[in-house]
């Protein structure tokens, strides 16, 4: 089975990832989309119920989130009952929506499970203990087909140190949260594809997807009433498209890769 797993998604690259997802889906053969979408909402902060539904019908089978989640106040309900729009599960139990689930396509079982780490971000619960229960409840090829790991977070260290966690354990787990693409795509010794951070599908002539200079205003604290609003000049898709083991659920190798913008572009043919 082939996944294809998308960075941060801003709104300056909804208009590339329309046109360029049907075109990675017919000619890489993928069979499952995640992408993080929590930074998709007009003004980079949260998501939208409108901009999930869109992200949805371009071919996205899970949207996973992290500290910007709640952003946008009718994300409270929506989430209740669009199981495919995830949260992080160690956030506090008593928020609405849920941060694991099981889907099904071409009959076979997907657990995507959506973390968030601690160091630099929203207070959530510790999450090197959600992630042991969560190895010790859900089992590879015994509870799911493949299982796949969004951890949002700052520190690569935090990333890092969970990947060995579920290494051999699980499919697939990506980073997502700082907007820069790693070059360190690799299969870990237990047979787990990861990569540090995918990066953003957004403009990266900005600061992390905002406007350059209103953000280096900021910086120099220079006075200014203007709102930072994201870039929209020239979008970059950046992502990873992974090719898994049917017998094992592991990982036969992951491909980095960079479509548009100002990037090095990086898309692999197989």
């Amino acid at each position: 089975m082939k996944f294809l797993v998308l960075g941060d998604i801003f709104p300056s690259a909804l208009k590339l990832l329309e046109k360029k997802i049907p075109l990675l889906i017919k000619n890489h053969k993928i069979d499952f989309i995640i992408a993080n979408g929590e930074n998709a909402a007009y003004d980079a902060n949260g998501i939208t119920i409108n901009t999930s539904k869109k992200l949805f019908n371009i071919g996205i089978d899970v949207l996973t989130s992290g500290n910007h989640i709640w952003d946008k106040k009718e994300i409270l309900e929506y989430i209740r009952t669009e199981k495919r729009l995830l949260r992080p599960l160690n956030m506090s139990n008593s928020l609405p929506g849920i941060g694991i689930n099981i889907f099904e396509k071409k009959r076979k079982k997907i657990c995507v499970i959506n973390l968030m780490t601690n160091y630099f971000m929203s207070k959530s619960n510790n999450v090197f203990t959600v992630a042991k229960s969560i190895i010790k409840r859900i089992k590879l090829k015994k509870n799911c087909d493949y299982i796949i790991v969004d951890i949002h977070g700052e520190f690569a260290g935090e990333k890092m140190a969970i990947s060995h966690l579920f290494d051999g354990k699980s499919t697939l787990i990506f980073g997502s949260h700082t907007h820069i693409p790693t070059s360190d795509s690799m299969i870990l010794p237990g047979g787990t594809a990861y990569q540090t951070d995918l990066g953003m599908c957004g403009d990266y002539d900005s600061v992390i997807g905002l406007n350059k200079k209103i953000f280096l205003k900021k910086m120099l604290k220079i006075p200014t009433k203007k709102q930072n609003l994201p870039a929209f000049k020239n979008a970059s898709i950046c992502g990873a498209i992974i090719k898994a083991n049917n017998e094992t659920g592991l990982a036969n190798s992951i491909n980095q890769i960079i479509i548009g913008g100002n990037l090095n572009n990086k898309i692999f043919k197989n």
